[in-house]
């Protein structure tokens, strides 16, 4: 693991370092822009919070192990910050070294109790994927079966907490977090428990075991790993090794298959957060792998949200209120999700405009190559943006509204041209 993070003492000064040249950089700015006009204000604003940015980003990679998870998921609620910030830190995302075997081999050894060899049949000494808290190896079972092992780098799940601070503090004292005090302890609750749950591979074990009982009862063609509980702990985690092709390669596959997949895909998601209540909550396309018979694979369920039976009430709720143009009603479920700040302020036009917008890929035969709902979303911004504080991010709304409109993204990756009108009357039935 690289040096700077190899104890809290360093990661402490590295970040505090990090906290003071924000600091001193904010303060600056505000000194130097005191007689400046709006428009410069704004765009001084806008490049210091680039500057910022890439700094976060830049110290958390730097750092690996524990702190680049917590920028990881803090990219992932990019709702909290200003854009230019949010784009830097997620970078984060995929960037990772991997460590050495000798001590993701001592690893495996102290947590399965066993030498390697005594374990495993044989274990790729070169990990064929590496993230910020472990990287994976194939490997195969003594009985012949092709595995995958997930490893935990030492030492990281002891640093998260103390690093989830550090950051917090750093993002508070620069004033780029948008949200008031009360959302934003919300807000870092829901990242500490998403970070215990991703650093804890048993629990990801329960949640691969939950969805693949859940989609076998559903459908074959969604495959999700199988965990081999003999060959798992807390800090490694061995899974059947499923395999397909990239999303890219299936973007060159027939309109028909293509097709089948999204739909695929739409629906078990769907099914997740209506049915389940407990769904799969990162959209990165790295996370899917496709077949040509159209069968979809869905990897990494240590990121997962579980919502209410009220919850998802007032979602079904809001579709069917937004489906039936009924402004108030939208607006008064939004308030039970925490989602609104003032009803009443954002204009009803802009609302008709949006909806129709937001809904197009959903009731109408849409073209995602083509995607004519993102481009006029886009222009919608433009008149959009001085009431945009009427809406506020929620800690009921944040992962739902990551993980729909990252497989919408999932959606154009895949050029789909279809009408999933007849799925989203499944999975949320329009009132009779």
């Amino acid at each position: 693991m690289a040096k700077t993070a190899s104890t809290p003492g360093r990661r402490f000064m590295k970040l505090a370092s990090m906290t003071a040249s924000i600091a001193t950089k904010t303060v600056s700015n505000s000194i130097k822009n005191f007689n400046a006009d709006e428009e410069q204000k704004n765009a001084s604003r806008s490049k210091l919070f680039q500057d910022i940015g890439l700094q976060i980003a830049d110290t958390l990679g730097e750092m690996k192990g524990a702190v680049m998870k917590v920028g990881q998921i803090a990219s992932q609620y990019k709702d909290v910050f200003p854009p230019e910030v949010a784009r830097a830190i997620a970078k984060l995302q995929r960037q990772a070294p991997a460590m050495p075997f000798a001590e993701i081999k001592a690893q495996v050894e102290k947590e399965l109790g066993k030498p390697l060899n005594q374990i495993f049949k044989s274990f790729d000494e070169q990990p064929f994927a590496a993230a910020s808290i472990g990287q994976v190896h194939k490997a195969l079972l003594p009985n012949g079966q092709q595995v995958v092992v997930k490893v935990q780098y030492p030492g990281v799940d002891e640093a998260c907490e103390s690093d989830l601070k550090q950051v917090r503090l750093a993002l508070r004292l620069m004033g780029v977090l948008k949200v008031d005090r009360k959302l934003q302890d919300q807000l870092f609750k829901e990242i500490q428990e998403s970070l215990d749950n991703e650093l804890n591979y048993e629990i990801e074990a329960q949640n691969l075991e939950v969805a693949r009982t859940f989609h076998q009862s559903l459908d074959s063609k969604i495959i999700i790993p199988q965990v081999y509980k003999d060959y798992s702990s807390r800090h490694v985690l061995t899974l059947s090794l499923e395999q397909g092709e990239s999303i890219e390669t299936a973007s060159t596959w027939s309109q028909a298959t293509r097709n089948e997949l999204g739909r695929r895909l739409f629906r078990s998601i769907g099914q997740e957060i209506f049915y389940l209540k407990r769904f799969h909550c990162d959209p990165h396309p790295g996370n899917f792998a496709f077949r040509e018979d159209g069968t979809v694979i869905i990897y990494d369920y240590g990121g997962v949200k579980t919502l209410s039976s009220t919850t998802v009430q007032h979602f079904k709720q809001l579709i069917q209120a937004a489906r039936e143009g009924n402004i108030a009603e939208i607006e008064q479920q939004l308030d039970a999700l925490h989602a609104i700040s003032a009803q009443g302020k954002f204009p009803t036009e802009l609302y008709n405009q949006w909806l129709e917008v937001l809904l197009r890929p959903l009731t109408t035969l849409y073209d995602f190559a083509e995607n004519s709902a993102h481009h006029d979303g886009m222009e919608l911004l433009k008149p959009s943006l001085k009431y945009w504080d009427v809406f506020k991010p929620s800690p009921e709304t944040l992962m739902v509204n990551r993980t729909v409109s990252g497989h919408y993204w999932n959606m154009i990756h895949l050029k789909m041209h279809d009408n999933l009108n007849d799925l989203f009357d499944e999975l949320a039935p329009p009132r009779a």
